[in-house]
């Protein structure tokens, strides 16, 4: 059985992140296809989508679900599921590479960890808007939008931790005031 554990994705109670070791499956972002025991939560309406990361594979729970109720349904499925990985067929790259997606969780990632701890502990919040072409782009709120050591955490910490991450990583911009954090 490969190992898994959930992990909570902060402001989305009806999300799990399932953490598993790194390279079991194969291609990042929503799977055009899944094995069976996954399937058929998406199909019941337990599960709303199934997001896979470079090391862990997302869970989006169904409104009026509670993963009280669902989640060691959900668990079993997953283990089933991550007992075959030849069952899980990546979506289409309509960029061809995948970099963006990859950028993207190692972004979630980064911000569902230590950096964003940081930036909460201080009354704020850095929240992911996108990640193309190498340049993640963030949206900063409460106390530390504005703030004046907004940079240094921008560009110390979460750029990076990104750039050891993923060194392909161009940029880190602010989305309200693009050319402020360059």
């Amino acid at each position: 059985m490969i190992p898994t554990h959930p992990q909570t994705v902060p402001g989305r109670p009806g999300r799990l992140r399932w953490i598993i070791p790194a390279g079991t499956l194969t291609g990042t972002g929503a799977p055009a296809d899944v094995p069976a025991p996954l399937a058929a939560l998406l199909a019941d309406g337990t599960l709303t989508r199934i997001t896979v990361e470079p090391a862990a594979v997302v869970t989006h729970l169904a409104p009026g679900r509670t993963w009280a109720a669902e989640g060691a349904r959900v668990r079993s499925a997953l283990h089933a599921a991550l007992e075959e990985p030849a069952a899980w067929i990546a979506a289409p790259d309509p960029g061809g590479s995948g970099e963006d997606a990859l950028l993207y969780a190692a972004a979630q990632e980064v911000l569902a960890g230590e950096v964003g701890d940081f930036a909460r502990s201080h009354g704020g919040t850095i929240d992911l808007v996108d990640a193309v072409d190498g340049v993640v782009t963030v949206r900063l709120g409460g106390a530390c939008h504005g703030c004046p050591a907004s940079w240094f955490t921008l560009h110390r910490r979460l750029e990076d931790g990104l750039r050891r991450r993923h060194p392909a990583l161009r940029e880190v911009r602010g989305a309200s005031s693009p050319g402020v954090f360059r």
